[in-house]
C-alpha cells in the first residue's frame, strides 16, 4: 500500500511521508491506494481487547511502515490521560439508538482520539523520513481540533504548531481552552471571519511554494493536524470497530449484523472515517450525514450539487458552522477514481463556490452515505427531550447528530441498531445548554460550567473547571490575507 494524491495519481508517497506532509503540493489530499480487509474474525476479537489494543491493530492496517508494537506503544501514551479507562464507551439510550461517548480526553472533544495520537505518528515519521527540519504544525480550528492539538503538540520537541480560528465564532470555553494554552512553541490567533476563511488561508499557506522553500531554507517544514492529514483520520477509524465491538459483547448485535452510525459532521472526515471502517469489513449499514443549519453536506448528498453560496450561518454547535467541508474531496475521489474530475471540481468550489457531480449522487447513496440536518429549534428540543425522557445531557453537536439519526430512523422505519457519535462535553457549551434545558443562563462561561452542574448533577470535568485560573496567552487577530505573512514572520 502507498498514497497517492486525490488530484494527481502521480504523487505518490509512504504512510510516514503523507504524515509529515500533511498536504499533498498541488493541494490534494493523500488517501491509500487501497483498503486493507479485516475479517470478521478479527472483529471478533477485538471484544476481548482494550481500546489501545483496537487502535493499534487498526491503525497497523492503515499505516504501512508502522509496526502493531510501536503503534501499541502510541496508543497506551496517548490515551493515558482519558478520565474513563475505556476510552471509548458505548451508552445505549434506548429504542436501539447508542451515543458512543468520544468526550473523555484532555480537551474534552472527540478530536482527541486522534490529536493525542498525531504527535507520535509525526514524531515517528520525522524519523523515518530522515528530516532534520522543525515540523510546524498549522491548524485551522471550528473550535475543537485547536485546542486538541495544542494539547498534543505543546512543547513536543522538534514541532511548532499554530492554530487560527474564526474571531466570535467559537464558544467562550472553546475559546478560553486555547488563548490559555502553555508551552514555548505553540501561537494562537484569531481570524477575522469564518471557518471556512481560516481554513482557506492555511490551505493558501501550503499551496505557496514560494513560501515554502523559504521557510525550508530556515530550518522549517510545514504540516497539518487538521483531518486533511491522513495522520489525523486514520486513527478516528478504531473508534467504530471499538462501538461495534462492545455491541457484540453486549449482545446487542449478533456477528455479521449490520450497524447504523450518525455522525454530526463540518469537514467531513468523521464520517469518512466510518466509511474507511465500513469498506475495510465492519459490518455498516448506513452513514447519516448530520449537519446542524449549515446543511451543505446535506443538500449535496440529496442533489449532488455542492454549493457553498449561501449564508453562512452562527449556531450552537460551532464546529460545524463549515460551509467548505475539506473531506469531502477524498469520498469524491474513492467514489469516481478520476483524479481529474476531483482538480476539476475543487477548481470550481474556488472559482465559482459549486460544482455537480452528478451520477456520483446515486453512488454515494448506494454506498449508504444519507444526508439529515437539525435546525437551532430541533436541537434545542433534542436536548431538552434527551434529558426530560433519559436524564442524559448531550451537547448540541451530538444533538444534532441524535436529531437525524431520529428522523432517519423514523422516515425509513428501520429498526437495526443505531449508534450516534457524541463528540462533546456538554460542559463545553454550557450557556447553550442551559438555555436549551429552560435554565437562567450566567454571563460568565465559567458560572455556567457551575449552573450546569449544578442542574444535571454531574461535575464539571477538570480540564474545564482548571481554566478559571489560567491567564490569557494569545489575544491576536489576523485578517485571512495576512495569515502567511504572520506564519512567516512567526517561523523564521
Amino acid at each position: 500500500m502507498f498514497f497517492i494524491d486525490t488530484r494527481n495519481n502521480g504523487i505518490q508517497a509512504d504512510a510516514a511521508t503523507a504524515i509529515l506532509r500533511g498536504l499533498a503540493p498541488d493541494g490534494g489530499l493523500f488517501l491509500p491506494d487501497e483498503i486493507p480487509a479485516i475479517s470478521a474474525e478479527e472483529i471478533a476479537r477485538m471484544t476481548a481487547l482494550p481500546y489501545e489494543e483496537i487502535a493499534a491493530f487498526v491503525l497497523g492496517r492503515f499505516l504501512p511502515g508502522f509496526d502493531t508494537g510501536e503503534l501499541l506503544g502510541f496508543a497506551r501514551a496517548a490515551y493515558a490521560s482519558f478520565d474513563d479507562r475505556r476510552i471509548v464507551p458505548l451508552n445505549p439510550l434506548g429504542d436501539g439508538i447508542s451515543l458512543l461517548e468520544l468526550y473523555h480526553g484532555p480537551t474534552c472533544a472527540f478530536k482527541d482520539l486522534a490529536l493525542q495520537m498525531l504527535p507520535y505518528l509525526m514524531a515517528a515519521s520525522v524519523k523515518k523520513c530522515g528530516e532534520d527540519h522543525t515540523v510546524a504544525i498549522l491548524v485551522a480550528t471550528s473550535g475543537d481540533t485547536g485546542k486538541a492539538a495544542l494539547a498534543g503538540f505543546a512543547d513536543v520537541p522538534g514541532t511548532m504548531i499554530g492554530v487560527f480560528y474564526p474571531d466570535g465564532g467559537v464558544s467562550d470555553i472553546q475559546r478560553a481552552q486555547m488563548v490559555t494554552q502553555e508551552g514555548e512553541n505553540v501561537r494562537v490567533m484569531a481570524v477575522e471571519g469564518n471557518f471556512d476563511d481560516a481554513q482557506t488561508g492555511v490551505k493558501r499557506i501550503f499551496s505557496d511554494a514560494a513560501l515554502c522553500e523559504r521557510l525550508r531554507s530556515a530550518g522549517v517544514v510545514l504540516s497539518s493536524a487538521n483531518s486533511i492529514n491522513w495522520g489525523r483520520l486514520a486513527p478516528q477509524i478504531a473508534y467504530y470497530y471499538s462501538a461495534y465491538a462492545q455491541l457484540l459483547a453486549s449482545g446487542a448485535v449478533r456477528a455479521g449484523e449490520k450497524v447504523d452510525f450518525a455522525v454530526p459532521t463540518g469537514n467531513f472526515g468523521d464520517i469518512l472515517a466510518g466509511y474507511y471502517a465500513k469498506k475495510s469489513g465492519l459490518p455498516v449499514g448506513n452513514l447519516i450525514c448530520a449537519s446542524n443549519s449549515n446543511n451543505v453536506l446535506t443538500d449535496f448528498l440529496r442533489s449532488g450539487v455542492y454549493d457553498r453560496e449561501r449564508p453562512f450561518l452562527l449556531t450552537m454547535s460551532p464546529s460545524m458552522d463549515i460551509l467548505i467541508s475539506s473531506n469531502l474531496e477524498r469520498l469524491l475521489y474513492l467514489l469516481s477514481g478520476d483524479p481529474e474530475r476531483v482538480a476539476g471540481w475543487m477548481r470550481a468550489l474556488t472559482d465559482t463556490g459549486r460544482y455537480d457531480v452528478g451520477d456520483l449522487r446515486e453512488k454515494a447513496r448506494a454506498e449508504g452515505f444519507l444526508g439529515y440536518y437539525a435546525d437551532e429549534e430541533e436541537t434545542a428540543r433534542t436536548i431538552r427531550e434527551t434529558w426530560e425522557e433519559r436524564q442524559c445531557a448531550v451537547d448540541p453537536h451530538t444533538a444534532v447528530g441524535l436529531a437525524a439519526a431520529r428522523q432517519y430512523r423514523a422516515e425509513t422505519g428501520e429498526k437495526r441498531p443505531c449508534v450516534v457519535l457524541s463528540t462533546a462535553s456538554p460542559f463545553k457549551f454550557a450557556g447553550s445548554m442551559l438555555r436549551c434545558l429552560g435554565r437562567d443562563c450566567p454571563k460568565s462561561g465559567f458560572d455556567a460550567l457551575d449552573a450546569l452542574s449544578d442542574f444535571t448533577g454531574a461535575p464539571v470535568p477538570a480540564p474545564l473547571g482548571a481554566l478559571r485560573t489560567k491567564a490569557e496567552r494569545f489575544s491576536g487577530t489576523v485578517a485571512p490575507a495576512d495569515m502567511a505573512s504572520a506564519v512567516e514572520k512567526w517561523l523564521s
